[in-house]
C-alpha cells in the first residue's frame, strides 16, 4: 500500500468506476448495524489511565523507530510494533521496508495528513476527537479499510449513517461505500442522492463524478427515472384499489337499503324506524340520495342525467356481481341479467374485468350477494 493514492484524488490515472448496487431490498433501515451494536464516542474497554498512557507514547514518539511520511511534506512518528499488531497491512509494508539509521519509513498519500495523524492515533489507544472524526470521517473509512481496522470503519460507516452524510458530500461518501465494501452505507447514500437528486447533482462531489465515473452517473439516473415510474405505478394501483373499494361498499350499501332498508328509505314492505343505530354502510347516505334522485328526476336533455346514467351504472354492476337474481330485492337485477344474456360476448368483457378486480381487492367470493360465479 506504501505510495499508493488515494482513489478520490488520484491524479495519475481514473480509477475503475465502482460497481453499481443491486435493488434496493425491503428490509427495515432500523435494522444492521446502528441497531445490533452500540459504538461510542471512544472505546471505554481500557481505563482512562491506560488509554492516557497510549495517547502519551504517541504524541511524544518516545523512541519511534517508524517515520510515515503523508501530502504536502509531513511526518508522523509511530512504532513498528504497534503498528504491526494493529494492522496485518502496515506489519507487511514494514517488513518490505528497509531500515535506515535504525528507522523504518512507510508512505500513506492521497488523503490529508491530519486525517493520517487521526487514524495512527487511533491504533495506539482507540481513541479520536469527536470533531477531528467528523471532519475527516471519509478518508478514515478509506484507511481502515485499506489497513484492516475494523472497528474503526464499522464506527466511521455508523456516524456518517447517523448524521453525518449532507448533501455535499453523499456522492463521495457512495462512492468510498462501494469501493470500501460498505454496502449498507452505499445504500443509504444511494437512497439520499434519489431523494434529493436536485440539490445534489449541483454540488462538486457530483461534477466530480460526473468526469471521473460517468457510467455511474448514468446508472444514477436512470435508477432516479425508474425509482419515479414505480412510484408512478404504486399510485395508480392504489387509486384504482381505493376505488373497487369504494364499488364493493356501494354494492353492499345497495343490498342493504333494498333489502333491510335504512332509515328513511327501504322495501315497501318494510316498517323503516327513524331512531334506529345509525347506519354502519359509509356509502349509504350518498346512494340513498342518488336513489331518491332516480325516483323523481324529470330531465330532458341530450344524452340524460349523468345523475340517473350513475344510478343505472351501479344496478348494472350489481346485476354482474348478484349470485342469485331470483330472490334479490335490488330493482332491474335480473332484468339486466336477462339483458345481458341477449348481448354479444365483446359487448359485456368490461364489465366482467370490473367485476373480477372489485372482488380480488376486496377477496370476496362465493359471498350471500356476490360471487365470481356469477361473472
Amino acid at each position: 500500500m506504501a505510495g499508493k493514492e488515494y482513489p478520490q484524488t488520484a491524479e495519475r490515472a481514473s480509477p475503475v468506476p465502482p460497481p453499481f448496487p443491486g435493488p434496493a431490498t425491503r428490509t427495515s433501515p432500523s435494522k444492521g448495524l446502528a441497531k445490533d451494536i452500540k459504538l461510542p464516542l471512544r472505546d471505554t474497554n481500557v481505563s482512562t489511565e491506560t488509554r492516557e498512557m497510549w495517547d502519551r507514547l504517541f504524541d511524544q514518539a518516545y523512541r519511534a523507530d517508524v517515520t510515515i511520511n503523508t501530502d504536502d511534506g509531513g511526518i508522523i512518528y509511530a512504532h513498528a510494533t504497534v503498528l504491526g499488531v494493529a494492522s496485518p497491512v502496515l506489519k507487511g509494508m514494514l517488513k518490505e521496508s528497509r531500515r535506515h539509521n535504525g528507522q523504518r519509513s512507510l508512505s500513506i498519500h492521497g488523503v490529508p495528513h491530519d486525517a493520517v495523524r487521526i487514524f495512527v492515533r487511533y491504533l495506539y489507544s482507540s481513541g479520536y476527537e469527536p470533531e477531528e472524526m467528523e471532519k475527516y470521517a471519509l478518508p478514515l473509512l478509506v484507511l481502515s479499510h485499506a489497513y484492516v481496522i475494523p472497528y474503526l470503519k464499522r464506527l466511521c460507516e455508523w456516524r456518517l449513517e447517523q448524521g453525518w452524510l449532507t448533501i455535499e458530500n453523499v456522492v463521495d461518501a457512495f462512492q468510498l461505500a462501494l469501493l470500501c465494501d460498505a454496502p449498507r452505507l452505499s445504500l443509504i447514500c444511494y437512497r439520499m442522492i434519489l431523494q434529493n437528486l436536485e440539490a445534489v447533482s449541483a454540488t462538486e462531489g457530483w461534477r466530480a463524478m460526473k468526469e471521473s465515473h460517468p457510467v455511474l452517473e448514468k446508472q444514477i439516473l436512470e435508477s432516479k427515472v425508474a425509482a419515479e415510474t414505480r412510484q408512478k405505478e404504486r399510485t395508480k394501483k392504489l387509486n384504482e384499489r381505493k376505488i373497487y373499494l369504494q364499488l364493493y361498499e356501494a354494492m353492499e350499501a345497495l343490498v342493504h337499503i333494498c333489502r333491510d332498508g335504512c332509515r328513511t328509505i327501504g322495501p315497501y314492505d318494510k316498517v323503516l324506524k327513524e331512531d334506529q343505530a345509525p347506519c354502519k354502510y359509509t356509502a349509504c347516505k350518498a346512494l340513498e340520495s342518488l336513489v331518491r334522485h332516480l325516483a323523481g328526476c324529470r330531465m330532458r336533455v341530450p344524452g340524460g342525467c349523468i345523475h340517473c346514467k350513475r344510478m343505472w351504472q351501479l344496478f348494472e354492476l350489481h346485476s354482474h356481481l348478484c349470485a342469485d337474481s331470483d330472490t334479490c330485492r335490488v330493482p332491474l337485477c335480473r332484468n339486466f341479467k336477462q339483458r345481458r344474456m341477449e348481448r354479444q360476448k365483446k359487448d359485456d368483457i368490461k364489465w366482467r374485468i370490473l367485476v373480477r378486480k372489485i372482488l380480488r381487492t376486496k377477496s370476496i367470493s362465493g359471498g350471500p350477494f356476490f360471487s365470481l360465479e356469477s361473472v
